[in-house]
């Protein structure tokens, strides 16, 4: 899968983020189910075709850990930011969004609504 790497330009992250980016239907479903742990600097992104609020919903079922989940729009907004916790059927975002950030449950205030985010997709 490939990596690439997270920025919020809105304030400076104290530590870099290297996530994996999820872009077909069987990476976004499988996102970090039957792993076992995640580290502080890294993640996923699922990314979506459009804004949407149906389609940015995640699951948490067979993820045995809380993330810190990051929705961002297509103007590169956060929109929602909330903890996500283990084996819960279902998390959406209060607004549309086509980001979804899956991150460690500490990362959850390295984003707040309104503020921008860069992606960097040329990032191996």
């Amino acid at each position: 899968m490939k990596m690439i790497q997270i920025a919020n330009l809105s304030r400076p992250l104290g530590r870099p983020l290297r996530v994996g980016y999820a872009v077909s239907f069987m990476e976004r479903l499988q996102g970090l189910m039957f792993r076992q742990s995640i580290g502080t600097e890294e993640g996923m992104l699922l990314v979506q075709d459009r804004d949407s609020v149906l389609d940015s919903a995640i699951h948490m079922m067979f993820v045995p850990f809380d993330l810190a989940v990051i929705w961002i729009n297509n103007k590169m907004e956060v929109v929602d930011a909330q903890l996500a916790r283990s084996w819960r059927p279902a998390y959406w975002a209060s607004q549309p969004a086509r980001y979804v950030l899956e991150l460690h449950p500490s990362r959850l205030d390295d984003f707040r609504l309104g503020e921008q985010v860069k992606i960097d997709e040329k990032t191996a």
